[in-house]
């Protein structure tokens, strides 16, 4: 809302050219506070409020921008313009940016970057997407091993305007390949002792990430060693860039968000929600529909098959939902539980044999705790006869132990298979196991009655 209200003085600053007021508006706050208080203006207009920025401020003001917003500042403005800017991104955010241009556009502003920009932006690019070269950047902090504590300061106090971040400073040896790793708050602690090498201060047990390890893999470590950056290196041991902790929660993000859309049973958007055309949304969501169709489909199948015992033994129709729901939701807290431990590393393919027991031992519990508030209501239906009345106690243990041995198996075999566990949806689930379920409740049916 207060955004809202700020446009109107915005607008009338920008109507009558009012540079002192623009240029006390982009300092005078935090860059996001900024970035959303100039959220509902044009493209153009969002342009022009920049231009009252320094350039350190401008690049960070619009790191905050929307990527729908940002695409079309790129897209639209004065391209010499544009490129000075793109030029001072941080080489991560500038590909990030770039590859979701236009493309012709980007063959514009590529010639007009500088050489060592250019370069390195046609680097990161060669990376694939959800790599950790993709998402790295190269702006490190490095230094030599054989430089003193005080040569070290003084090379950091001149790079450090250029750095993303100088939390850890990298040491390395000819070539550039790393050899250890100092903190700041170390460097700061040795003042000290200003003629100290760094290959003595250094740490050498590092904790390093290849170029074309899943970036999902990445954040696993920096969040088990608790980094606030981890570098890249190649085979060859040369440090090639580093990862620093908020693109660590940006891959988390994206990766939380993929996972529960597929939990959900629907194909991951690369778009926002309301970006993303209405023709591409359904599209997301109505392949998955039709596969949970064809399942309710096999369902009602299913149900066909056991017809003559529905009209023989017609109270069994009563208890068909209450059947089919605790093994599905039984299936589905199990798929959750499994899918969300292999996301964060809590099992491995390895832990199959004791998910099994814990899912047999948990099903049998629940289950069995199930049974007993399903015998009431058994005995009421069917007048007070045990026999009859204990199929469904019986069929419910059978089908929540189904379900919860179904629902933690099949993520672990989606992920032997090398596919994404999240893939097993509660919702796909849930309609593995309303078939099985109902094969389950007509075949004890028929056995016992």
């Amino acid at each position: 809302m207060i955004n809202t209200l700020y446009l109107p003085e915005l607008r009338e600053m920008l109507g009558c050219d009012d540079r002192e007021g623009l240029t006390e508006f982009c300092t005078a706050l935090h860059p996001a506070r900024t970035a959303d208080f100039m959220s509902g203006l044009t493209a153009a207009e969002a342009w022009r409020v920049l231009a009252h920025a320094e350039m350190p401020l401008r690049v960070e003001i619009f790191g905050y921008f929307d990527p729908a917003e940002q695409i079309e500042i790129l897209e639209s403005q004065e391209r010499q313009e544009v490129a000075a800017m793109v030029a001072e991104l941080a080489p991560d955010d500038r590909v990030d940016l770039l590859q979701e241009a236009d493309q012709a556009v980007v063959d514009e502003l590529l010639p007009m970057l500088p050489a060592d920009e250019r370069a390195d932006f046609l680097r990161l690019r060669a990376y694939p997407e959800g790599t950790a070269g993709a998402v790295m950047t190269t702006d490190v902090a490095q230094v030599s091993e054989t430089m003193t504590v005080h040569g070290a300061l003084e090379e950091l106090s001149r790079l450090a305007e250029d750095l993303e971040t100088i939390y850890y400073i990298y040491a390395v040896g000819e070539g550039g390949r790393l050899r250890g790793v100092v903190s700041a708050r170390q460097l700061v602690s040795a003042m000290a002792r200003p003629g100290t090498i760094l290959a003595d201060l250094m740490e050498t047990d590092l904790t390093i990430a290849r170029p074309f390890e899943d970036q999902e893999q990445v954040a696993h470590k920096v969040a088990r060693f608790d980094l606030l950056a981890i570098p890249v290196v190649d085979s060859d041991g040369n440090l090639l860039g580093i990862i620093t902790h908020d693109d660590v929660m940006d891959v988390v993000r994206e990766e939380a968000t993929e996972d529960a859309h597929r939990i959900a049973a629907v194909d991951p958007l690369e778009e926002s929600y309301l970006t993303t055309h209405i023709f591409t949304l359904s599209w997301k969501r109505g392949m998955w529909l039709t596969i949970l169709f064809v399942g309710a489909l096999l369902t009602a199948l299913a149900l066909a098959h056991y017809e003559e015992g529905f009209e023989q033994y017609g109270w069994l129709v009563l208890f068909i939902p209450l059947v089919i729901s605790s093994g599905g939701n039984s299936g589905s807290q199990s798929a959750t539980l499994i899918i969300t431990a292999l996301a964060v590393g809590d099992v491995t393919l390895r832990d199959w044999a004791k998910i099994v027991r814990r899912e047999l031992m948990m099903g049998l519990l629940l289950g069995g705790f199930l049974a007993m508030l399903g015998v009431l209501p058994a005995l009421l239906v069917t007048n007070g006869d045990w026999r009859k009345a204990a199929v469904v106690p019986i069929t419910l243990v059978l089908v929540v132990v189904t379900g919860a041995l179904l629902g933690s198996l099949l993520p672990l075999l989606f992920r032997r298979l090398g596919l994404d566990p999240a893939m097993m949806s509660n919702p796909f689930v849930a309609g593995i196991i309303d078939i099985l379920g109902i094969v389950i409740y007509m075949n004890v049916a028929l056995a016992m009655l």
